[in-house]
């Protein structure tokens, strides 16, 4: 159960990196198209791209911590 508790851990880590890439690649696109080509939506909009990557950590890191839990356990 270790192995899977770092392998949950590790991957909320990930996930974390990929969200800022994103969300920092979204934000600035938007504000290229805001300025260039008319988009009337603000910047802001590209932060919702953020909640399916938080969802995801959230779930790797309650499952890392039950993980590591029931190592203790047995």
């Amino acid at each position: 159960m270790k192995k899977l508790s770092i392998v949950f851990g590790i991957l909320a880590i990930v996930l974390s990196n990929m969200m800022c890439a994103v969300v920092a690649f979204h934000y600035c696109d938007m504000l290229w198209r805001i300025k260039y080509a008319g988009y009337s939506a603000p910047a802001s909009v590209a932060f919702l791209y953020a909640v399916p990557y938080l969802i995801g950590m959230i779930i790797c890191i309650i499952l890392s911590i039950v993980l590591k839990k029931k190592e203790l356990v047995l």
